[in-house]
């Protein structure tokens, strides 16, 4: 595939993920917060929780660490699972008739699709994982691009230094707060969101 053509589907993707991962689950959070649905609430909530791990992955992506390129992988595999892990909450929302629910339906099965076809199309760049001088390659640049776009955008005045420790840090919060769950919430809950 031609760098150009390659460069194009990486800015279709941007766009589409700032559409079904940023607007439209906004978008859902307040029209349940409206209609006081609280099982969708929940379940979005959740979604929040683990896509807050695209946010780090882009201050990652802005200072060229290898490591984004898993971290955004790893989102792309989590988000999908986080909206369909949770027995109570898809029992609960399954109950629920109207419009909303049909909105939140046609999201999860459109977020789900997008987030497993984004992460077929990186895999062949998880290579740029393994070091600094493979992210500097050509192909990888390219997945880099729209952060670097949004780091001339909002924080053109951030150092790399500054932007690589934030990012570093929230990862280590996010990892243990990851591990946390792991080892102690889901053996404890399973698959219930509420705990009960």
């Amino acid at each position: 595939m031609s760098l150009e053509m390659m460069r194009s589907l990486v800015w279709t993707d941007c766009r589409l993920a700032l559409v079904f991962m940023v607007f439209m689950p906004f978008g859902l959070l307040v029209w349940a917060i409206v209609e006081n649905a609280q099982p969708i609430s929940r379940l979005l909530v959740i979604y929040w929780r683990v896509a807050s791990l695209f946010l780090i992955t882009l201050y990652l992506m802005m200072t060229q660490d290898p490591l984004s390129f898993m971290t955004l992988f790893l989102g792309f595999l989590l988000i999908p699972i986080s909206l369909w892990f949770w027995v109570d909450l898809n029992e609960e929302i399954d109950d629920r008739r109207g419009k909303l629910k049909l909105m939140l339906t046609a999201w999860r099965w459109g977020v789900t699709l997008f987030c497993l076809i984004s992460a077929v199309a990186l895999a062949p760049a998880l290579g740029c994982a393994v070091s600094k001088a493979a992210a500097a390659t050509d192909d990888c640049q390219v997945w880099l691009e729209p952060a670097y776009g949004f780091a001339a955008l909002f924080h053109a005045k951030l150092s790399v230094g500054r932007t690589k420790l934030l990012a570093t840090f929230a990862l280590i919060m996010y990892g243990f707060y990851f591990v946390y769950f792991l080892l102690f919430r889901l053996p404890k809950q399973g698959r219930s969101a509420t705990g009960y």
